[in-house]
Formats: C-alpha cells, sequence, structure tokens
C-alpha cells in the first residue's frame, strides 16, 4: 500500500512538469548559447523560452500601424489649419472691401439731396451815373429824354425795310402741267389746222407745248398736246370752252393727264 502511494506520487509529480513538453524551445536556447560562445553571429532570440503570443504580435502590429496613421493625421491637421488661417484673411479681406463698399455707396445716396443746382441768375449792368458836383439831380429825366424817340425811329425803319425786302421776294407760283386729248370729227379733217387753232387760244398763265398725233382706229387720229397752266389763272374748263369754239375741227377734248409741278 505505501509503494502505490509512492508511486502516484511521483506520477503527480511528472505531471506537474512540461520539461519534455517544450523541448523545442530547450534545444533552440542551448543552440543560442552554443553559437554566442564560438562567436557566431545570429540574430537574438531575447524570447525563446517565452515567445510572444498571437495577440501580443497582433497588438505590436496594430501599435505600428495606429503610429503611421497618428502621423498621417497630424499632418492632414496642419494643412487643415493652414488652409482655415487662409480662408480667415481673405473673409476679413472680403468684409473689409463690402464695407469701403458701403460707405461709398452712403456717400453717393446723400450727395444728390445735399447739392441743389441752381442757375445762375443773369447779371445785369449797372447803370452809368455821371457825378457832377455842381448839380447832385442832374442824372434824373423828370421829363423824359430823347434816346426812347431815336430807338422807336430806329425799330421803325427796320420793320420797314423788312417788310420792302419781303414784298421784293418772288412768290411762288403753283403750276400744272396738263396733257390734252383733242379729237377731230372724222379721218378726213385736216389736223394740221386744227393743231393751229389749239395754239391759237393764248392766254395769260398758259404756255403750250409738244404735241403728237395719236391713231385712233379706222384712220382716225387724235391730237395729243402738252401745255403747263398756272393755277390761279388759268384752269382745264376754260381752256376747254375756248378750245371746242373750234367746232369745224374739235369733237370733243379729254384730259389724259394732270401733274402739279
Amino acid at each position: 500500500m505505501p509503494k502505490k502511494s509512492t508511486k502516484m506520487s511521483g506520477l503527480q509529480c511528472l505531471a506537474t512538469e512540461n520539461v519534455w513538453f517544450d523541448k523545442q524551445r530547450y534545444d533552440d536556447a542551448e543552440k543560442c548559447f552554443y553559437e554566442g560562445a564560438n562567436g557566431t553571429v545570429t540574430k537574438a532570440k531575447t524570447a525563446v523560452l517565452q515567445p510572444k503570443t498571437a495577440p501580443q504580435k497582433r497588438r505590436q502590429r496594430n501599435s505600428s500601424s495606429h503610429g503611421g496613421g497618428d502621423q498621417e493625421l497630424v499632418s492632414r491637421m496642419k494643412g487643415m489649419e493652414l488652409e482655415n488661417q487662409t480662408l480667415h484673411k481673405v473673409v476679413e479681406e472680403m468684409r473689409a472691401a463690402l464695407q469701403k463698399l458701403e460707405l461709398r455707396v452712403a456717400s453717393l445716396e446723400k450727395s444728390p439731396a445735399g447739392v441743389t443746382c441752381t442757375k445762375a441768375a443773369p447779371v445785369k449792368a449797372a447803370p452809368v451815373k455821371v457825378e457832377n458836383g455842381d448839380d447832385d439831380d442832374s442824372d434824373i429825366d423828370l421829363f423824359g429824354s430823347d434816346d426812347d424817340e431815336e430807338a422807336e425811329r430806329i425799330k421803325q425803319e427796320r420793320l420797314d425795310a423788312y417788310a420792302a425786302k419781303k414784298s421784293k421776294k418772288p412768290a411762288l407760283i403753283a403750276k400744272s402741267s396738263i396733257l390734252l386729248d383733242v379729237k377731230p370729227w372724222d379721218d378726213e379733217t385736216d389736223m394740221g389746222k386744227l393743231e393751229e387753232c389749239v395754239r391759237s387760244v393764248q392766254m395769260d398763265g398758259l404756255l403750250w407745248g409738244a404735241s403728237k398725233l395719236v391713231p385712233v382706229g379706222y384712220g382716225i387720229k387724235k391730237l395729243q398736246i402738252n401745255c403747263v397752266v398756272e393755277d390761279d389763272k388759268v384752269g382745264t374748263d376754260i381752256l376747254e370752252e375756248e378750245l371746242t369754239k373750234f367746232e369745224d375741227y374739235i369733237q370733243s377734248i379729254d384730259v389724259a393727264a394732270f401733274n402739279k409741278i
């Protein structure tokens, strides 16, 4: 019975020992020791017996990554601060310019009300007075003077000269150009004699012009003659009345054209 307890206690002791389970680590440590004693250059293994676990390695990577991110964040914050300062300067400049503009507009709005444009009164020449030491009342004319009569005379002369000049100016005479169609009785009428009869009509304000014979039909021709008349002296009714007196040659008279000159 005691042997069994001794044997059980030994097994319990071996159960608590983990040297054989960590044999690889001890071998690595022994190898590093001998390499260092022989002068062989190797990488230092500071934590062979207590290697870093996976969470510790992950924390180290996270810390390194956080360090790089912090530097980037700091640089970005500095850039934003510089940009903010620049924007503040621009805003201040714009505010100052706006204040100047408001002051100028206010002054312009006030200026028209305060300034009034007045026309300068015409300056009249002061009358010249002739001083006479002997008589102080010599410049006073109680009964008028001859200056008014002279001015009235000059004015009347100028009016008469203007009226005379206007009367000599030729007045505009209204004239008209009339084209007459004088028709004979038949084809046996002497057209030359007919034209002589027409041109024989003479009166003040009448001037005969060119003429020609225009065929009508069946061998009959009419006389087409032009004349210029003064509207105030000669009219178409008078012409027709005078020409129809030659009833042996003239059948009728028509006004082909009438134009004001």
